[in-house]
């Protein structure tokens, strides 16, 4: 799986860039939010999600780490594929879209183009309480906790303990002493969970 790929870009359109790198050229799909974004000058460095299928490795390219975050999240829902997620996020930006689950807006989702009633209901009730940009994380942390907390809350939430339990436990942990490592972050919160 690829992480980004930084390169030239040679060709740009609202729906896709050609972006350069040792002599390949790479048709990257992007949104809208990620072409109002894009540096006026090369080199540029994009954010990769590479969908394999029997007929086709189809790259698609995030201005930012939170951007790519929410379209995977959103592509696990039943029913929402690559471009629809992509649709989505030219449509409103990440944070917007974790605004509108969190909150539960049907109508703001219902409001995209292909996105119906049902297929909104269902993104809210999967994601709701589990999508989150980390742009506002570095909001709320001081820089040298944000990398540990960030990665503390993923492995917790990967093992299955609720986002905003696990969110919870991690801020009191790390107002107490932020010069904890990883391993004795972990198994504070463990303990407290």
């Amino acid at each position: 799986m690829y992480e980004f790929i930084t390169g030239d870009i040679v060709e740009k359109t609202p729906t896709f860039i050609v972006l350069e790198t040792g002599n390949v050229g790479y048709k990257i799909n992007i949104s809208l939010y990620t072409y109002s974004l894009l540096p006026g000058q090369n080199p540029c460095q994009i954010f990769i999600h590479q969908i394999v299928r029997e007929d086709a490795h189809i790259l698609y390219g995030f201005i930012n780490r939170e951007e790519r975050e929410v379209f995977r999240q959103l592509v696990s829902v039943s029913g929402v594929g690559a471009n629809t997620a992509r649709l989505i996020l030219s449509s409103l930006g990440p944070v917007e879209i974790e605004q509108a689950i969190n909150e539960g807006n049907v109508a703001i989702l219902q409001g995209i183009k292909g996105i119906g009633a049902k297929s909104a209901q269902r993104i809210i009730v999967d994601l709701k309480g589990k999508i989150t940009t980390r742009g506002e994380i570095d909001q709320l942390f001081p820089e040298q906790s944000n990398t540990l907390r960030f990665e503390a809350l993923s492995a917790l939430v990967n093992l299955g303990f609720a986002r905003k339990t696990v969110e919870k436990v991690l801020d009191q942990i790390l107002q107490g002493d932020e010069e904890l490592s990883m391993e004795m972050l972990l198994k504070e919160a463990l303990k407290n969970l």
